[in-house]
C-alpha cells in the first residue's frame, strides 16, 4: 500500500504517478475522500471512548442512590460506542481496498507511458554474426536431444517441456553458477514453497491486473507462484528486522508457474513464454534509504553473469505503465536472441520501496518508533536463460559452444554437441 500520509499531505505526487502508469487519477480523489472520512470516524470513536472513560469513574465513585441513573446512561454510551467502532471498522477497510488499488508511487525520472516507451540505459557485448544459417533455440535443443516439446505437450499441455539430458544439467549448471556468486556475495539461500496464501500473494501485489496470469487452487484457497518473490516477501511478514548491521539478502530457488494469460500466439514456439519454469531469485530487506543503491547492486550482480555468459544484452528503464503494481521501479536486462533479430528479457530487477512492506507489514525500528522497511527483488538465473545460450553460442555443424563458467558445473564439458 502507498504511504497514506504521502496521500494526505502530497496527492498530487499520487496523481502524477497515477498519470505516468496510464492509470485511473480518480482513485486518488476517492482514497482522499475515504482516508477523511476513516480519520473522522476514528476521531468520533476516540470521543465516544474518553466520554465513556469518564462516565466509568463517576459510576464507580457515584453514591448508591445515583448508580443505577449512571448505569443506565453507561449501557446506553457503551451501545454507542460499539456502533462508532464498527463505524471505523467499516472505514478502515473502505480506506484499504481503495488506496489498496493504487499502484506503487513511480520514482522520479522513471519513463512515463507503456510498454514502448522504455528507456535504453545501454548495450553491452558485441551482438554474434554467422557465416551460415543459424538455428533457433528449439531446433538446437532437439539437435542435442536436450528439449522436449512435443512429450511435455503430450504430458501436460502446451506450453509444457522436458529438459533432458544437456539440457537438464545446462539448467542446473546455470542456476548454480548463480547460486555460487549470489553466496559469495551474502545472499542466504532459501528453497521456498511454491503455494502460498492468499494474503502474501494480495501483499506482494500479485492479485491486482495481472490476477490472470497466477494459478490458484481453490480447494485449498491457495495460490501457486510465479516466482519466489512472493514467498520471500512474505518470509518476515509481521516481523521487526533488525538492519543495524545492513540489508538482509536472500536468495530463493524455486519452481515458478505462470498461466501467461493473454499471451496466446505470442511466442509459442520453444521455451521462451511457458507455464512452468525454474528460477534463483535475490530479495533484500533494506533501509528506504539504501533502496536505490541496493537497486543497482542487484542491477550489476544480473549484468556480471550475462557478461561472463558471453551474451550481448541491454539494459532498459521500464516505462511507468508496464510496471507491476508493487514496483517503483524496474529495469530489464536483454539479451540478443539471433533467430529473432531482437533483444528479449531474460532478466529484470525491481525496487518495490516500501510498498510491499507496509502491505505485509514488515518493519524496522528507528529513533522514532518502527516504520516500513524496503524490498527489491531481482533474478540471477531462470530457464529462459538457455534461449540466448543456445543461440548465441551455437555452431555450423549443431554444436554449441560452452561458456567457460559453466564448465565446471558440466564436468569440464568445452562443446554439447548434437546427437541427431
Amino acid at each position: 500500500m502507498i504511504d497514506p500520509q504521502l496521500l494526505r499531505e502530497h496527492p498530487e505526487v499520487v496523481r502524477a504517478s497515477q498519470r505516468a502508469r496510464g492509470a485511473s487519477v480518480d482513485l486518488v480523489d476517492g482514497a482522499l475522500a475515504a482516508d477523511a472520512e476513516r480519520r473522522a470516524a476514528i476521531t468520533a470513536f476516540e470521543a465516544l471512548r474518553a466520554e465513556q472513560n469518564a462516565l466509568g469513574k463517576r459510576v464507580a465513585a457515584a453514591p448508591k442512590e445515583e448508580k443505577g441513573a449512571l448505569v443506565a446512561q453507561a449501557q446506553e454510551l457503551a451501545a454507542r460506542v460499539k456502533e462508532a467502532s464498527q463505524r471505523v471498522n467499516d472505514a478502515e477497510a473502505a480506506f484499504a481496498e481503495v488506496a489498496g488499488s493504487i499502484p506503487n508511487i513511480v520514482l522520479e525520472g522513471v519513463p512515463a507511458g507503456g510498454e514502448d516507451d522504455f528507456v535504453t540505459i545501454r548495450e553491452v557485448g558485441e551482438r554474434p554474426a554467422f557465416d551460415f544459417e543459424p538455428l533457433d533455440h528449439l531446433a538446437l535443443g532437439e539437435r542435442l536431444d536436450a528439449i522436449d516439446m512435443a512429450r511435455g505437450t503430450k504430458v501436460s499441455g502446451a506450453r509444457f517441456y522436458f529438459l533432458k539430458g544437456i539440457g537438464a544439467r545446462l539448467e542446473l549448471a546455470i542456476m548454480m553458477l548463480g547460486l555460487d556468486r549470489a553466496l559469495a556475495a551474502g545472499f542466504v539461500p532459501l528453497i521456498t514453497p511454491t503455494l502460498v496464501k492468499p494474503s502474501v500473494m494480495q501483499g506482494t501485489g500479485f492479485l491486482g491486473e495481472h490476477a490472470d496470469e497466477v494459478y490458484r487452487l481453490p480447494d485449498d484457497d491457495l495460490y501457486l507462484t510465479g516466482t519466489s518473490e512472493v514467498a520471500l516477501a512474505g518470509y518476515h511478514a509481521d516481523e521487526i528486522l533488525d538492519l543495524s548491521s545492513g540489508p538482509l539478502r536472500y536468495a530463493g530457488w524455486s519452481t515458478c508457474y505462470r498461466r501467461e494469460a493473454g499471451s496466446y500466439g505470442k511466442d509459442t514456439r520453444g521455451i521462451i513464454r511457458v507455464h512452468q519454469f525454474d528460477k534463483l531469485e535475490m530479495f533484500s530487506y533494506v533501509d528506504p534509504a539504501d533502496a536505490e543503491a541496493e537497486h543497482e547492486r542487484l542491477l550489476a550482480m544480473q549484468e556480471g553473469m550475462l557478461q561472463s555468459l558471453g551474451l550481448s544484452y541491454r539494459v532498459i528503464d521500464t516505462a511507468a505503465g508496464d510496471l507491476g503494481t508493487s514496483a517503483a521501479r524496474k529495469f530489464d536486462v536483454e539479451a540478443w536472441v539471433p533467430t529473432q533479430n531482437a533483444y528479449r528479457e531474460l532478466t529484470s530487477t525491481s525496487n518495490c520501496t516500501t510498498f510491499q512492506a507496509r502491505r505485509l507489514a514488515i518493519r524496522q525500528r528507528t529513533a522514532s518508533g518502527t516504520a516500513p522497511v524496503a524490498t527489491l527483488n531481482g533474478t540471477l538465473a531462470t530457464t529462459r536463460w538457455i534461449v540466448a545460450i543456445l543461440e548465441t553460442h551455437q555452431r555450423a555443424d549443431g554444436s554449441v559452444h560452452v561458456p567457460e563458467v559453466l564448465r565446471r558445473y558440466l564436468g569440464g564439458l568445452e562443446v554439447l554437441e548434437p546427437v541427431r
